[in-house]
């Protein structure tokens, strides 16, 4: 018998003409579905004229697999990517401020070295660390930091592409 996972992550791309009202059409599909987009980003591709939008969902597999079939409707959309059917690398970056006193500030720069950080912005009780990654590196290195003292965080969402077959 077959499980449905009601909270099973699914991240999409999707390629579309960078016209007015596109990603507003692509959002609203997932809104009139009950579907929460946990992150989206949307930039211009190599090919002016052409917008990669990658976005991360959680829900039932059925419904996305009927979200996916509508975006392919949608006039302006060029091309759906489910990155659950195939292999694919995703980053993101995030800014992170944290407290740096006198007595913490080379454990920060310490976390910052092992994570390959950037510190982009020094003030004398703030780092501002410029992280990217997966996942599971953003959590880690935030996990770490949490004890020093997150003061803000900024997140640009996922980027993803499927990876090129081996041959």
């Amino acid at each position: 018998m077959e499980s449905h996972d009601s909270k099973q992550r699914h991240t999409i791309g999707i390629l579309v003409q960078n016209r007015p009202g596109v990603l507003a059409r692509v959002v609203g599909l997932f809104s009139g579905r009950s579907f929460n987009i946990e992150n989206i980003t949307a930039a211009e591709t190599n090919e002016p004229g052409i917008t990669r939008i990658t976005l991360v969902t959680t829900g039932d597999q059925h419904i996305l697999s009927q979200i996916v079939k509508q975006l392919n409707k949608l006039i302006d959309v060029l091309k759906v990517f489910d990155f659950s059917e195939t292999d694919f690398v995703d980053r993101e970056m995030v800014l992170i401020k944290v407290r740096a006193e006198e007595r913490t500030r080379a454990e920060v720069l310490r976390i910052a070295d092992i994570f390959r950080a950037k510190v982009v912005d020094v003030s004398p009780h703030f780092y501002t660390l410029e992280v990217t990654g997966n996942d599971s590196k953003i959590g880690a290195i935030m996990e770490l930091l949490e004890q020093v003292g997150i003061v803000e965080v900024a997140r640009t969402g996922k980027a993803a592409l499927a990876r090129s077959k081996k041959h």
